[in-house]
Formats: structure tokens, sequence, C-alpha cells
């Protein structure tokens, strides 16, 4: 049987602690790989526990990578984060100081609200309706 999946998908950010502070610390994602690459480079990959696929959180190595920091998706919401308990995340999200750009709502889908990373990468917080 052919199984295949992603593995990770990358953000360009501007410096590897500051976004490894920002997914684990403010999104309780887990640090699952820091490893040096050589040249200052480092393989860095956070998830929510549980999670099949991570982020690799890719630093900006020239000034075209440093220009997609917070575009790579042209303005549009281009990560979901999906959560069992909307509120509670919500809560906890903004306790730590996420920046959501609207206020909840609810949608035929689920719960949902946009917020941005500190790169002004857009995502949704939702919690899927069963």
């Amino acid at each position: 049987m052919n199984r295949r999946h992603l593995g990770c998908i990358a953000i360009v950010v501007d410096d590897y602690d500051r976004a490894i502070d920002f997914y684990t610390g403010a999104l309780g994602f887990e640090l699952r790989e820091d490893s040096p690459r050589g040249d200052g480079k480092r393989w860095v990959l956070v998830a929510p526990h549980g999670a099949e696929t991570a982020l690799l959180l890719a630093q900006a190595a020239n000034d075209v990578q440093r220009a997609r920091i917070g575009d790579q998706t042209g303005g549009r919401v281009g990560f979901f984060l999906h959560t069992d308990d909307f509120r509670r995340d919500h809560a906890a999200m903004s306790a730590k100081g996420v920046r959501f750009l609207e206020t909840p709502r609810e949608e035929a889908y689920g719960t949902v609200a946009v917020f941005e990373d500190p790169y002004g990468n857009k995502w949704d917080l939702l919690e899927l309706r069963s």
C-alpha cells in the first residue's frame, strides 16, 4: 500500500528563536526538532501536540526571502489551526498576546476567528461542527 502524507510546510521567518518562542509559547506547539545545518542554518520543526504535519521554521537567508516574510499567501488566510475547543484555545491564545483580527464568528462549518502570527501570516483558529 502506498501511504503518503505532508511531512512539513515551510514558513519563512526573520529569526529562529523568535519564531520558536511564538509557536511554542503563544500557540502551545511542541518543538520537534532544532538541529544545526551549518552556516547558521537550522532545521526547526514545530507542531501541535499529536499532529502529523509540522511547520518548518525557515529563517530568511537573503533579501528576496526577507521580502516574503508574512506575505507567503498574498494576504489571504494561508494556515488553519483546528481545535476541539475553540473557546478554550481562543482565550489561552488571547491571554498570551496572539493578535486576533476579528471577533469569533459562527459559520455553517464551525466557529472561527482569524489571527496573525508575528510576521503577518494570517491563520484561522477553527472548531469544525460535527
